[in-house]
């Protein structure tokens, strides 16, 4: 089956056309979307802006010399720095097989969104000003590869001004389908504070790519400068610089210093006197003289283009953070050098939705905390494990974060195994595990130790009721399980009892004065029909928010609800029951809704329900939200009674099916219509 990306090459073929990608027009809102820029781009092809005899989309002789331009974003530089210097993991972003003269105007780009690798078409038509690329462009080299990436990338985002918001960990973990943890380096006086050399050797040990840098608030002319501000040591900032290795050198008076290797992904030439690094042991520092010849040449063979070595204690007092990128086996297996390393991460993944009313419960500030997606892991020995949580937005991403709980024989009568979903009073009585910061970014992540044993994760948005989708990746270095626990769907205690006459008396004693207008609006066999119904509620109801329930459609419901007979009437009894049990829903309606009378919030519709008696997975909660809920995310009593129905009516109808008893029917096709109709 041919690709999206070879039928419309072959169709520019036969049409002897250039495309144009209708997805992401050639216009001005695809540069800026919510800025209106002084000046009007103009889109032009690449064989328009460059010299044809001379440009290419990547030459594997060419380093790496892409710069801003005037208004590209040095973070996705640095970014790119770094998938440059990883070829086998850059052919996967940048397939090989394309070229300028023979494109046809399409280009193929494959980026880690979503929680997948997806292939992403552009054309080459490019935003220029006064005849020249607005944003990435080649310095030296003539190679467009990344002009047209940066497009792929803006595609996705919506905009090349949504590329202003981004991040150097969000582009890291596009480019490479990894997890990005950020480590700052810290400068405090407490010994256990302190980066030591072990730390970095074992990162280097596990399919992980280390980079380090020096981070600064970048100013607007900063940012878009072709030439990076550095330090005075030659160091840039915020360029991720790779960690290569790390070694020792032996000074001739038998002394031994710790160095560590680094790649500027900057740099154009082999490591020679015009090496930007001038700290201590750099090219031409005088640090050189204090060790052998063969020591010195040991050293320097290992250098690759644009690496350097430095003392451990420079890279400490220098860079201000590490950003590791956290390959799973299955990402790294192509790169050639993480091939070497030793441990690799075994990764496991879920993608689920926060939805509104159903698992958008927000953090566990909030009550309906429980209600969001319950993860449960299983560590099976002790490990290292890396959590993280992405959202898949870019525009305006929600403030989001996890918190983990260890089970340890406090849940399911400490029986060892978990397949439903933690209770509300869980979460009201236990400590958590381990919490996340909050962020409104795209991804959220976390290291830690884990014992053997069983955790569950809740990923949350920070506020409930904030809908996305998102994907949580579990990496560890041994083996581990990944299930969702979910809620089994029962009635837990019947929503619609019978009347009994010693129960609540002044409750029926009440409704009993409603017999006279229901004895005006009945027939001669002294019941009464829907439409009937309705009249003797709006008549009988209170000028409060219960007036809401007289309406047609839940008359209809108590109907079909309590008319054995098929005629589609009630007796005076049935509507004292229906009465009766309206008040006791109300009841527990009003303890859910404290903030404002008369209004419930959708995220707590479930706790609702189960005081009611409805205990209900993920699946029927989300089709009653797409049922009742209102545009301002709350329901009323009317749609809360009206959800006791249909399901008292469906529970009803299936136990009377469910002769076995073993949640199993076999159903007609017409007394399954019937039911429809009913509930």
């Amino acid at each position: 089956m041919t690709s999206r990306y070879e039928r419309i090459k072959a169709d520019c073929v036969a049409r002897k056309v250039l495309w144009e990608d209708p997805d992401f027009a050639a216009v001005q809102s695809s540069v800026f979307y919510y800025q209106t820029p002084p000046f009007t781009f103009q889109w032009r092809r690449i064989a328009e802006i460059a010299d044809t005899q001379q440009a290419c989309f990547v030459n594997e002789g060419e380093n790496f010399d892409v710069i801003p331009g005037k208004m590209g974003d040095r973070w996705l530089v640095s970014c790119l720095g770094v998938l440059h210097s990883l070829r086998n993991l850059f052919y996967r972003v940048v397939p090989a097989d394309q070229s300028l003269d023979k494109a046809h105007g399409v280009f193929r780009f494959r980026l880690w969104w979503c929680g997948e690798w997806v292939e992403v078409l552009v054309d080459d038509r490019l935003p220029t000003i006064n005849g020249r690329l607005a944003f990435l462009q080649p310095q030296t080299s003539h190679c467009y590869w990344a002009s047209l990436l940066e497009k792929a990338i803006a595609k996705l985002h919506g905009s090349y001004e949504a590329l202003k918001y981004g991040t150097r960990s969000d582009g890291l973990s596009d480019l490479l389908g990894g997890v990005v943890e950020c480590i700052p380096l810290k400068t405090g006086t407490n010994a256990t504070d302190l980066l030591r050399p072990q730390q970095l050797k074992s990162h280097l040990e596990t399919t992980c790519i280390v980079t380090c840098i020096v981070a600064t608030g970048a100013t607007a002319s900063g940012q878009h400068k072709n030439t990076a501000e550095r330090l005075a040591n030659g160091i840039a900032f915020n360029v991720n610089y790779r960690l290569s290795s790390l070694d020792k050198v032996e000074t001739l008076l038998g002394d031994a210093v710790q160095l560590v290797r680094l790649k500027d992904p900057l740099a154009c030439n082999g490591f020679d006197n015009t090496t930007v690094f001038e700290g201590d042991w750099s090219a031409m520092s005088a640090s050189w003289e204090r060790v052998s010849v063969q020591e010195r040449d040991r050293l320097f063979g290992q250098l690759d283009v644009g690496e350097f070595w430095i003392s451990f204690l420079e890279f400490t007092q220098t860079f201000t953070s590490l950003e590791c990128i956290y390959l799973d086996a299955d990402t790294a297996k192509d790169e050639i050098t993480l091939q070497e390393r030793p441990k690799r991460w075994q990764m496991k993944m879920f993608q689920g939705q926060w939805k509104r009313g159903v698992t958008a419960g927000g953090c566990r500030n909030h009550e309906s905390f429980h209600i969001n997606p319950q993860l449960l892991l299983n560590i099976q020995e002790k490990q290292e494990v890396v959590v993280a949580l992405n959202q898949h937005t870019a525009v305006e991403p929600k403030v989001i974060g996890f918190t983990m709980y260890k089970l340890s024989g406090v849940a399911n009568g400490g029986k060892g195994k978990f397949s439903e979903c933690l209770p509300k009073d869980f979460f009201k009585t236990q400590v958590s595990f381990l919490n996340s910061d909050y962020g409104n970014t795209r991804h959220v992540s976390y290291r830690c130790q884990l014992e053997v044993g069983q955790y569950v994760l809740m990923p949350t948005t920070y506020e409930p009721g904030e809908e996305t989708s998102f994907t949580v990746r579990f990496l560890g270095t041994a083996a581990l399980r990944l299930s969702l626990l979910e809620t089994q769907t029962m009635m837990l205690l019947d929503p619609f009892p019978a009347l009994k006459n010693d129960v609540e008396p002044n409750k029926i004693k009440n409704v009993c004065q409603y017999e006279p207008v229901f004895m005006q609006l009945a027939d001669e066999n002294k019941t009464i029909n829907c439409f009937e119904l309705h009249e003797l509620l709006e008549a009988c109801l209170p000028n409060d928010y219960i007036k809401g329930c007289a309406n047609i459609d839940i008359c209809r419901q108590v109907i079909a609800l309590q008319d054995k007979t098929g005629t589609g009437r009630i007796n005076f009894l049935q509507f004292k029951t229906f009465m009766v049990n309206l008040k006791s829903w109300q009841g527990v309606f009003k303890i859910y809704t404290k903030e404002k009378a008369g209004i419930l919030r959708a995220e707590r519709l479930r706790d609702a329900l189960y005081d009611v008696g409805f205990q209900l997975s993920t699946e029927i909660m989300n089709c009653l939200m797409q049922r009742y809920i209102r545009k301002d995310g709350t329901l009323r009593l009317s749609d809360f009674a009206s959800a006791v129905l249909h399901l008292t009516a469906a529970f009803d109808y299936f136990q009377r099916k469910d002769h076995n008893q073993d949640n199993v029917i076999e159903i007609e096709m017409s007394d399954w219509i019937k039911c429809v109709l009913r509930c």
